[in-house]
């Protein structure tokens, strides 16, 4: 028989417990181990999949954790590339072109809301969203299913959250320099450390960044500092500060291609992987986001905590770009418009979260309630005009003339304001009784959301009120050999603005997820599986109306996703890691009145495979040295929506390694270098929303660093 403490103490890396960390240390300084990396037990500890210290072997649902050892052992430089070796994950949507967003696609369904800190980044459901830079992240968690038992309003396939780095009484300092393809250029610097004598230790972040974008004439520029403060106030109340600035003057290009040249024949021949199809006189993306917050955690006893986190932010992005209205019967002439867009955004985010634990007799609770509140509020303007048609096979990208756009003729002039408001709250229960892990949750959402002014040169003016209720439920059971069988059931909603032909406001978009798998850890931590099967079917989605016009929706479409999940990793001696994923997934449109019935939608690979190897030399003439590879393959995915044709499927592969000069010279102790290739085959590869929209995927990319850690 196993012997527990009542729910386990997670081991996470430092940096995961975010405000909480220096408290641990006062009130259990004496349960800090050394392993691989320097690890904290952190016992008011609250992961993604459950806001509460149940670690993730321990918790009934599919969550994949990346931590800062595993995103520094790919060399990744984004979320996106980051999430590349995660199961039921296909970040691969608009191809290596288009850096601007963190867009993702989870067991079949688009993901457009990802969180920081467990806030939600604030979307305003077009071109504005904050993108947080792997630079200022620790830990990546991608919790698999519907969430919104926890967190509300979401997508079904599930949600990515993003662990900032934070302080710690630990003095550390980094500066790296980064050079590379496309005249890359990047300059990065971490601090962390105690304040002197005093109860105040802080953390901060930097990086510059520029380079040119995959496509001809673009760039990338970006400029990002996040600094962070604890304040331990007492032995049981710690207060953090944090803020996260970034801007981006460039992020290089959003415009599409025609499949003709790319995967599908073409008269002309192929479009080299650069092919651009907008307009250097009027291409331009820029960016600014600052978010500014606290965060207030408090024990009340050894029993009962208390965190309060919240956030306020403050964007802007302007954009002027064009898009593709045909391709000529020549096959190398496309039409196109010209727009722009000019976005601001203002909101508040916060969650309050009070946790205890208590017995029942022989059952063990870790009880959750808590309170969350978020409010957005946009202005957004929109301009549109007939532009000249390019020839892709002899682009001229200097044919717009800015001051010569008329956009009074489109008629599709827009300013509105759109507000977003949204309350929940949440009530959890974890039981234990001694080996078997039970989980049960509720929560009430009460959505508002308005749009008013112009829009596409018509007055609009739609207020929408919704309320849902969302379920969980959950088991899992640990054997003595480290095999944990589970399963849940789980529950999401999305809003939905607009009416039927009755006028009848439409309900919330619903879903439901059954899953079923097994865990298995060993006791040294040196290898894990997971395994797991998995059922969504959507409901209430939007569709043709049989009795009205072309326009008119009613909510009788269905969407179900089912499929099958394998992650595993091992380190069979101290100097090698392997990790693999597999997954498979069968997504279908079941129910539908405008023909996608029986069909797949978009970005949705039937297969995604993954595998890495790592391996450090500690002895020999190589001592110092880390050498990884990686295999990635996606498999084919549907042109379209009515899918007319396949997207070809494409194997990849990836290098990166690295060497500690420490081992070369006592001199050089601290000093760093690394170098990572990706895509390292140039291999051809392609993502598309439709015929005439699809994007290249990343070509090969080599990036050398230097660095040094005092």
């Amino acid at each position: 028989m196993i012997t527990r403490p009542l729910f386990q103490r997670s081991v996470l890396s430092v940096a995961v417990l975010a405000v909480i960390s220096t408290a641990a240390h006062a009130a259990e300084g004496d349960e800090s181990v050394s392993l691989e990396t320097l690890t904290v037990y952190g016992d008011t500890y609250r992961n993604t999949a459950t806001k509460t210290a149940l670690t993730p072997e321990e918790t009934p649902q599919s969550i994949t954790v990346l931590d800062r050892e595993g995103l520094e052992m790919r060399d990744a430089t984004s979320v996106a590339s980051a999430l590349r070796y995660s199961p039921g994950v296909n970040t691969e949507l608009r191809g290596g072109a288009v850096t601007r967003s963190d867009l993702f696609n989870i067991r079949g369904f688009i993901n457009y809301q990802n969180y920081y800190d467990g806030l939600q980044l604030l979307y305003n459901d077009w071109n504005l969203q904050p993108q947080i830079d792997l630079m200022a992240v620790e830990q990546i968690e991608v919790f698999k299913g519907p969430t919104s038992s926890l967190y509300g309003s979401m997508p079904p396939g599930g949600m990515v959250n993003l662990i900032g780095k934070s302080p710690s009484t630990e003095r550390y300092n980094h500066v790296e320099m980064a050079t590379g393809t496309n005249n890359l250029l990047e300059g990065s610097f971490e601090s962390t450390g105690q304040l002197g004598d005093s109860d105040l230790s802080y953390s901060v972040v930097g990086l510059a960044r520029q380079k040119d974008g995959q496509a001809k004439t673009s760039e990338e520029e970006r400029v990002m500092i996040a600094p962070s403060v604890d304040w331990q106030l007492s032995d049981d109340t710690l207060i953090n500060f944090n803020v996260y600035y970034q801007k981006d003057p460039e992020m290089g290009v959003y415009s599409t291609l025609p499949a003709e040249g790319l995967f599908q024949d073409n008269p002309n021949g192929e479009l080299p992987v650069d092919s651009f199809s907008g307009d250097a006189n009027w291409d331009l993306y820029e960016r600014e986001v600052a978010m500014v917050g606290y965060k207030i955690n408090h024990r009340f006893n050894d029993s009962w905590t208390f965190l309060h986190n919240f956030r306020y932010t403050d964007a802007t992005a302007y954009q002027e770009n064009t898009y593709s209205t045909a391709l000529a019967a020549d096959m190398r002439t496309l039409g196109r418009r010209a727009y722009l867009t000019d976005e601001a955004t203002r909101g508040v985010t916060v969650d309050n979260q009070l946790s205890g634990l208590f017995d029942t007799g022989a059952l063990e609770h870790n009880l959750l309630v808590g309170i969350d509140y978020l409010y957005l509020d946009s202005n957004i303007k929109y301009e549109d005009a007939a532009a000249p048609s390019i020839d892709l096979f002899a682009p001229d990208y200097y044919q717009i003339d800015p001051d010569s756009l008329d956009f009074a003729a489109s008629g599709y002039s827009s300013d509105f304001d759109l507000s977003k408001e949204q309350l929940g709250f949440y009530l959890q229960d974890q039981v234990r009784i001694d080996q078997l892990v039970l989980i049960a949750g509720a929560r009430y959402d009460r959505y508002e959301g308005k749009e008013q002014g112009r829009q596409y040169g018509a007055p609009i003016d739609v207020k929408d009120s919704e309320e849902n209720v969302s379920f969980r439920a959950g088991a899992l059971y640990e054997f003595n050999n480290g095999i944990s069988p589970f399963l849940s059931y789980a529950e999401s909603f999305e809003p939905l603005t607009g009416v039927d032909s009755s006028g009848d406001r439409f309900e919330p978009s619903t879903a439901q997820q059954w899953e079923t798998g097994v865990k298995y850890h060993t006791p040294d931590d040196k290898t894990s599986l997971s395994a797991a099967v998995y059922r969504i079917d959507k409901q209430k989605v939007p569709t043709r109306d049989p009795s009205g016009t072309a326009y008119d929706k009613i909510q009788t479409g269905e969407v179900r996703s089912q499929g099958v999940e394998l992650e595993a990793s091992t380190r069979p001696i101290d100097s090698l890691m392997l990790s693999f994923n597999y997954t498979y997934q069968d997504v279908e449109v079941t129910e539908d009145n405008s023909g996608l019935e029986g069909k797949t939608p978009v970005w949705v690979p039937e297969q995604l495979i993954s595998a890495w190897a790592d391996y450090t030399f500690f002895d020999g003439v190589l001592a110092g040295t880390r050498a990884g590879m990686g295999v990635r393959y996606i498999g084919e995915a549907e042109l379209d929506a009515l899918n007319t044709d396949k997207v070809p499927d494409a194997t990849l592969l990836d290098i990166a390694l690295g060497y500690d000069l420490g081992y070369a010279s006592t001199a050089l102790r601290g000093a760093t270098v690394g170098l990572s290739v990706n895509n390292l085959l140039d291999e051809r590869y392609y993502s598309c929303f439709d015929g005439l929209n699809c994007w290249f995927g990343a070509e090969r990319s080599v990036e050398a660093k230097v660095g040094y850690s005092f």
